[in-house]
């Protein structure tokens, strides 16, 4: 092992031939790769799960109250019926997961459906201002949440997953060149 003269402001030391910033800045940039991932097919795989799990009654009804008593959806259900809406949702979740997915061979798809994504999830936290019980007005209301409120705040997590996964996919447009 060869010896590397580091400088300090009292001392000059000789220490061992690796050091530790450069082994943890190794590890932090496989991380931050592999965190990229994790968050870009997470993504992916929650879409396609729970648009999959819109052409079931079950899932139809589970959003049946945040659509009921959302403005900008309540119109849908007299136009499309429940079951009718959810399979539209459903269809656009998957077709949204998929976009993503293309990232390694189609970024410019993927920046497209990360940045539809961004626009679901905006439209559902709003369900947090719409949907009656969201806060958990026996414990005194906001900033006490509900289990429904719980259900939709986790969409936080997943609209900055989107937005990170659209700037990504934008930069790399970049660095494609365009066929």
């Amino acid at each position: 092992m060869t010896a590397i003269a580091t400088t300090n402001p009292r001392t000059t030391t000789t220490t061992p031939g690796f050091r530790l910033d450069q082994v943890l800045a190794g590890l932090g940039a496989r991380a931050e790769a592999l965190g990229g991932h994790a968050l870009r097919y997470g993504l992916v795989l929650i879409l396609l799960w729970i648009g999959g799990m819109k052409f079931t009654a079950y899932e139809a009804e589970g959003i049946r109250p945040f659509v009921e008593n959302s403005p900008l959806f309540a119109w849908t259900y007299p136009v499309f019926g429940v079951q009718g809406l959810s399979n539209i949702l459903g269809a656009i979740e998957i077709l949204v997961g998929l976009l993503i997915a293309a990232r390694p061979w189609l970024p410019r798809a993927s920046a497209v459906g990360s940045l539809m994504a961004v626009g679901m999830f905006l439209s559902t936290l709003s369900f947090l201002v719409t949907t009656p019980g969201t806060w958990a007005g026996e414990v005194g209301g906001f900033p006490a949440i509900s289990v429904l409120g719980q259900f939709l705040i986790k969409d936080v997590a997943l609209l900055a997953t989107a937005v990170w996964s659209f700037g990504e996919a934008v930069r790399a447009t970049r660095l494609t060149p365009i066929r």
